[in-house]
Order: structure tokens, then sequence, then C-alpha cells
């Protein structure tokens, strides 16, 4: 097992089950729990809560209650394994997450070293799952199956305009950037900018200057919503008329709250939206009984424990090789409608869509 790191986030076991147990089985819900994308954390958290209440009303898993354990990598890689090495010493039998490809990457050396299943909800570089690991999966797309929807999308609306391609050098940003960039490319269109930021920063005013400059009409943007936010909202304060364009890290309410009014008209590529499906109906209606409204990650992160339960159900195993075969070789029923993965670990029916914020929602684009 790897060496455990200093000052490791705060992670703890969350009591979802009712009275004492003869038995349980431990799983982990591993990321940003704090810090500044703590919002998809809280859509990670809230499904997964939801997930093993709702497995544990019913009797739990094989026989045994599901508890959960949180652990909070912050989305910073060295965290991210500090808490992969923590979920191997609670010796769980599956961690769904980490939700930043750059946690998650690192985090899966060591889930296939200590042998533990993980099943991502928002994880989309390609990397994670292009090794070849046997132990993982990912409910959501890809950023090459995502890149290219982003891509297709600006050469029909937005051509002959002059794009910046900013990316803020994660293992997410600058993967995605670089998909979009590269559909862009192949089908002959030249970005006018190619830039990096640094994420956390509060000014970028000299790149929007820069980019004002150039006569940018498009800014797609490979990052989170916090940069997001930002960006755009002083790109309007300098008098730009630009768009910004970004994909599923802008899938939070979050990204409104910083931008305002200068957000409306922003785009995004995102899965379909499962609270649009008639099978998560009833899922959506209990989290809105408690005043919560299941965005982005949330139903992706209860599908995922979906999963994992329904194959170890099927499998009559929690071992790692009994309940991957069964994930490799099934058909799950969950929120997110029918899911099975290919040869890799990826879902078979991604579903890229496009976006737009208006008036502090977002919906498909008409």
């Amino acid at each position: 097992m790897r060496k455990l790191s200093t000052g490791l986030a705060v992670i703890a076991a969350v009591g979802l089950f009712a009275g004492a147990a003869s038995a349980q089985v431990k799983i982990a819900l591993n990321g940003p729990i704090t810090g500044q994308l703590a919002s998809f954390g809280e859509q990670m958290k809230r499904g997964a809560e939801m997930a093993v209440a709702d497995l544990n009303a019913k009797g739990g898993v094989n026989g045994q209650k599901v508890e959960l354990i949180l652990g909070d990598d912050q989305c910073d890689p060295k965290q991210a394994v500090a808490v992969a090495n923590r979920a191997a010493q609670e010796k769980v039998a599956a961690v769904i997450g980490h939700f930043c490809s750059g946690s998650s990457i690192p985090a899966s050396d060591v889930y296939k070293e200590e042998n533990i299943l993980q099943i991502t909800p928002a994880s989309t570089n390609p990397t994670f799952t292009d090794r070849g690991y046997k132990n993982v999966f990912r409910v959501c797309g890809r950023d090459d199956q995502q890149g290219i929807v982003a891509g297709d999308y600006i050469l029909e609306k937005f051509k002959g305009k002059k794009v910046a391609i900013l990316h803020d050098k994660t293992a997410y940003g600058k993967g995605l950037a670089d998909e979009t960039k590269k559909r862009l490319n192949s089908k002959g269109v030249q970005e006018t900018m190619y830039e990096a930021i640094t994420p956390g920063e509060k000014d970028y005013s000299a790149l929007v200057s820069k980019m004002k400059a150039a006569g940018i009409e498009l800014i797609y943007l490979g990052g989170y919503h916090p940069e997001g936010g930002l960006i755009i909202r002083q790109a309007k304060e300098q008098g730009m008329n630009a768009v910004l364009m970004g994909g599923d890290a802008l899938v939070d309410k979050q990204f409104w709250a910083i931008s305002g009014p200068a957000g409306e008209g922003t785009l995004m590529t995102f899965d379909a939206d499962p609270r649009k499906n008639e099978a998560a109906k009833p899922l959506v209606d209990k989290f809105k009984a408690q005043g919560y409204d299941p965005e982005g990650y949330t139903l992706y992160t209860y599908a995922a424990v979906q999963i994992w339960a329904e194959a170890a159900t099927q499998a009559k195993s929690f071992k790692t090789s009994d309940v991957e075969k069964a994930i490799r070789s099934g058909k799950f029923s969950t929120v997110l409608n029918e899911v099975s993965f290919d040869a890799k670990g990826d879902t078979t029916t991604p579903a890229y869509k496009v976006y737009v914020w208006k008036n502090g929602s977002y919906d498909y684009v008409n």
C-alpha cells in the first residue's frame, strides 16, 4: 500500500442505516467534499447518500447493510491518492468517484494495486479507461466524445467567427480543450488564440483585454465553473460581446452565482439530463421534496451505486473480480435508463448534448 500523505482531508463514516446491523459492507464516495469545487462534491454526496439509504431500506445488498465512507480529495491529485489509501485501509468493497479526472487517474493506480472496484460518475478524461485497468468504470462519457460534439456545434453555429480556446492545465480541462481543438482543426478551422489559465485566480482582465484586442467572438473554456463565471463576467464588463462555451463542469448553479446576468447565453456540453427520464421521476420528486434539485452529477452518482449493488447481487459476491465481471457483461436498469459497458469500462450509451444558460438555469438548446 502506498504511504499515506500528511494533511489528509476529512474522511468520515456516514451512518445511513437504521439500527445495528449484524453485518455490513462499506463503499466509499471520494470527491471534492470541500474546496473550490465543493458544489460538485455536494451533488455526488447527495446522490450516494440517497442511493445507500434506498438500498438499506430494502434490506441492503446480499443481506448486508451498506455503510458509506466519505473521502474528501478537494480535486487535488495528491490528496486523492491519500484518500484512496484510506479507502483501502477501510477495506471498502467499491469506490464511487472521484469527480475530477486529475484525481481519478492517480487514485485508480491505488485501487488497481489494492484490487478495489472504482466507478466514477464524472471523470471524462480518456486516459482513465484507456490504460486497460479491469477494475475501473465510468457512467459518464469521455472528452474525446464531448469534444466532437462541442467542435461540431462551433463549426455549425459559429462559422467564420474568431475562437479563443482556453484551458486550466488540469487533466480534465486541457484534455477537453484539446479534443475540441482537434475537432475544429480536423475540419480546417484554426483557433485565433490558444491560452492556458491558472485556476483560482480572481482577475482575468489581462486575458480579457488580449481576447478583446484579437476580436474574439467565442471563448471555449476547458475548465470549471469558478473560472468560467469570472471570465465571462469580466469579459462583459470590458464590453466584449463574446459567447462562452464549455463542458460538463459548467453544469452547476454556482456558475450563475458567479457570472450573474453575464452568463446569459453561455453554452456547454453535458450528457443527457437524467432528470428528464421517466424512470428517474420518483427519485427526482423525492429529492425535490427535501428541497434539493438533483442537477449535474447527482443522479449519475446514484446510478453508479445502483450498478455496483445490482452487479454484486448478480454475482452474489462483493469480491472485486466477481463484481467486475458482472458489470462488464451486464445491463443495468438505473435512473440513467439502461446502462452497459464496453471492454474498457466506458458506458456504451454516451449522449452528449448542448445546453444553454438562460435566466439562471440551463436546458438543451432549441
